[in-house]
């Protein structure tokens, strides 16, 4: 009993994987993050959903570290943002929407180059590198520059680069992305299999069926703001929208769900 007790009591006092209070960021006019505030438990998959422009690359970013913001505070894995982002980076796997960079090293380059900035051990690297690329039907093309590869090989590369120094919080923009179907379920078959772990996850999607599918709460923003917050029958019911799809929900909650008149002016 006493070690049940101790091992709640040590759960307890674990830290938040991801706290945000009221954070801002502005870029001249456009506010980008409006006094957002979020907590996120370990092991939780989290949605991040929004039209374009509302904020979501931003406030990943600024989960990483990559932009400070104006005020607030934010917490990865109970260390503080930006004062160690050093710390929080070495425990966080990064995937963002875009990337150009690197296309003039091969795909073995670039994912040694990886590891070894995550100090992962040399055989460790090497396995969970060969592992990937088998799974993700990359095995062959590793010597290849990644500027001679498709969007979605590009996107794999990435998505290994993240994950191969197995950290405990992931930041996905758009990950699936290009993806063939057998890739993309491997990946989010993964995510869930992460969780059993205690890796959580903030992927950011523009695919409300993935974000149904594979995410325990969803977040909603709007205009820089956390419009809506929680597991599809929860925004179900904050929508008053019973026995409603996650896209009837998202357009109903943005204002957006007239779309009628907009087809029908564009169809004649």
């Amino acid at each position: 009993m006493a070690n049940m007790q101790n091992a709640t009591k040590s759960s307890a006092t674990q830290p938040l994987a991801l706290q945000l209070d009221g954070v801002s960021k502005r870029f001249n006019d456009i506010v980008a993050i409006d006094n957002l505030t979020l907590e996120v438990k370990k092991g939780e998959i989290i949605g991040l959903l929004g039209p374009n422009g509302a904020g979501k690359s931003t406030l990943i970013k600024t989960i990483l570290g990559l932009i400070k913001p104006d005020r607030g505070l934010v917490k990865v894995l109970g260390f503080s943002v930006p004062q160690e982002t050093i710390l929080v980076k070495q425990h966080v796997g990064y995937v963002p929407e875009h990337s150009n960079a690197y296309e003039f090293l091969t795909g073995i380059e670039f994912l040694d180059f990886a590891g070894d900035i995550f100090q992962m051990d040399l055989g460790e690297k090497k396995r969970r590198i060969e592992e990937f690329l088998r799974a993700l039907s990359l095995e062959g093309r590793e010597g290849d520059m990644i500027s001679s590869y498709s969007g979605g090989m590009k996107k794999k590369i990435l998505i290994i680069s993240a994950l191969m120094h197995k950290p405990e919080l992931l930041l996905l923009d758009e990950p699936l992305n290009a993806l063939d179907p057998k890739s993309a379920k491997i990946v989010k078959d993964l995510l869930h299999q992460l969780a059993l772990q205690n890796v959580t996850t903030i992927i950011s999607t523009h695919v409300l069926e993935i974000a149904q599918a594979v995410c325990t709460r969803i977040a909603i923003m709007y205009e820089g703001k956390l419009l809506a917050l929680g597991t599809i029958d929860e925004l179900r019911q904050q929508a008053k929208m019973p026995n409603s799809g996650l896209e009837d929900i998202f357009l109903k909650l943005t204002g957006t769900e007239d779309v009628q008149p907009l087809v029908e002016a564009l169809s004649k």
